[in-house]
């Protein structure tokens, strides 16, 4: 019992002395744990004589007090230091110039896309969408398409099963619109669309706008008119003129190749014609009392005529530089 003050005083400078946390551990384990010295004192307790036991007994609770003390003192001081080292490194110049919040903006396709649905609106057309994983019926058959057409081909498509696949059009859009809208109607339809491509010019994934009118007095004339006031608008060029070539799509009859010109050269820009009595007759349409036009255009071609850009594939590949000068 004479050593206790002796064994708080070497506990004390042993705690001092330590300057990692694990080490403090271990010299807490010498002094307090269950082999500790500590420990060992208060097995000596057995030893004296019964008067003497509570005495001896509360100066070894008062030296493991004192050693407590200590220790959780050591403890405090080992975390403030950590902490002052962790600051002095994590250190911030708050007097450094802000390096400001850069604002994003819209896709170029996205602004493309915009800009034509308000165009189309302004002479009231709605803008319809459809699924993108579609059926073979409304993808292929429902649009005149026959079971031996390339279209169909696995090189050309994506096919999820034996009836399901990823659309390679928006006309697809027209069908389940025409089943569920009675004519007179005027729908433009954007959206994704896929095919088995890629390269400068081509993506497996891309956009197209699609354009139906159906009503009882709709001629190819009204195509006409419709095409080249669009693309007069969008590209904001009065200078704009539009040729049509005889063309053949199976939906269509008869069907016309789009191109587009402002100075030298033409540059096709899509495919239209007016719309197959076939495909009226799927979704119970009456061909001798309605007819209607059709159009389809490919979104990125447009948004890389209107913004100047040659790759196609610079609108996928996520580059800041490019993006930010659509901001």
């Amino acid at each position: 019992m004479d050593n206790l003050d002796k064994i708080v005083e070497e506990a004390c400078q042993a705690f001092a002395a330590v300057t990692q946390a694990a080490d403090l551990e271990q010299a807490k384990t010498r002094y307090l744990g269950k082999s500790g010295i500590l420990t060992a004192q208060m097995k000596l307790l057995g030893g004296l004589p019964a008067a003497d036991r509570p005495a001896a007994g509360s100066r070894i609770n008062q030296a493991r007090d004192a050693i407590s003390h200590a220790l959780e003192s050591r403890r405090q001081s080992l975390r403030a230091e950590a902490l002052a080292l962790q600051l002095a490194a994590e250190a911030l110049d708050v007097g450094l110039p802000g390096r400001g919040i850069a604002t994003g903006g819209l896709h170029p396709v996205t602004l493309a896309r915009e800009r034509i649905e308000a165009l189309f609106a302004s002479i009231g057309f709605s803008v319809a969408e459809g699924p993108e994983i579609e059926t073979d019926f409304y993808n292929f058959t429902a649009l005149n398409i026959p079971q031996d057409h390339p279209a169909r081909a696995m090189h050309d498509t994506f096919y999820v099963d034996e009836q399901h696949l990823l659309r390679t059009h928006t006309s697809p859009v027209q069908i389940h619109y025409l089943e569920d809208h009675p004519p007179p109607l005027r729908i433009i339809a954007p959206g994704r669309v896929y095919r088995v491509d890629s390269d400068a010019t081509h993506s497996p994934m891309f956009h197209q706008i699609e354009g139906l009118w159906v009503d009882e007095t709709i001629s190819f004339a009204h195509l006409k008119g419709i095409v080249q006031t669009f693309l007069q608008q969008f590209f904001e060029r009065d200078d704009l003129t539009v040729r049509f070539r005889p063309s053949f799509f199976p939906f269509t009859e008869p069907s016309a190749e789009m191109d587009m010109s402002w100075g030298d050269g033409w540059l096709e820009i899509g495919g239209c014609g007016m719309v197959h009595p076939a495909v009226l007759k799927h979704v119970n349409i009456d061909s001798e009392q309605y007819q209607g036009f059709a159009f389809g255009m490919g979104l990125e071609r447009l948004a890389m005529l209107r913004y100047g850009v040659t790759d196609l594939r610079a609108f996928f590949a996520g580059d800041l530089r490019f993006l930010k000068q659509f901001n």
